[in-house]
């Protein structure tokens, strides 16, 4: 099994955990909302059952699937992700679904605000962001007294809203050294 599939069902135990019910449950939640749209489904999750942005939006995804009604695409989330990924940057999306599997394992309370040309993460305030370059997958990190070193390169070129960059190349760059810092990144930004 992959670290991206366990990081899905780690992801999905703590929903069922902190939410009190199986994920078969919330499939017949959402198939009762009549909702079939990923943004209506997320919406509805949090207004009416408390659920933060990053848990909503994985039940959505589960049972939209489930349902059959996954290809229902009108989010903004899911559409600014589309475009980032499209064309020559496609190749590219395998790196970003494994990089937001390691994101959701951090916790409940992150909120993925997705922007014109990257996803922005935040907590209480942006930690981190993903986005596709040419030929790699940035991802801007705020780190507290952070050195750098080859592979954490400083953001002073790339964006000033960080303080380190990490150019992701393969899947195999998300690795424990980065959900390290992206760990980090996380708990500084309290």
């Amino acid at each position: 099994m992959s670290t991206v599939d366990d990081a899905l069902k780690s992801q999905t135990r703590n929903i069922e955990a902190t939410y009190g019910r199986p994920i078969a449950e919330w499939i017949d939640v959402v198939r009762a909302s009549g909702k079939t749209k990923h943004a209506d489904v997320v919406a509805m999750l949090k207004g009416a059952h408390a659920m933060t942005h990053g848990a909503a939006h994985r039940v959505s995804i589960i049972a939209r699937e489930a349902l059959g009604t996954q290809q229902t695409r009108g989010d903004s989330e899911t559409t600014v992700i589309d475009g980032l990924y499209a064309g020559k940057k496609a190749a590219l999306r395998p790196i970003h679904n494994k990089l937001l599997a390691a994101v959701y394992v951090l916790g409940k309370d992150i909120e993925i605000a997705p922007k014109k040309g990257y996803l922005s993460l935040r907590r209480r305030k942006q930690f981190a962001m993903i986005k596709p370059a040419a030929s790699h997958v940035d991802v801007g990190l705020t780190l507290d007294d952070a050195a750098t070193t080859e592979r954490l390169e400083s953001a002073a070129t790339f964006n000033a809203l960080f303080t380190h960059r990490v150019r992701v190349r393969e899947l195999r760059d998300v690795d424990g050294e980065l959900a390290a810092w992206l760990k980090r990144a996380y708990t500084e930004a309290k």
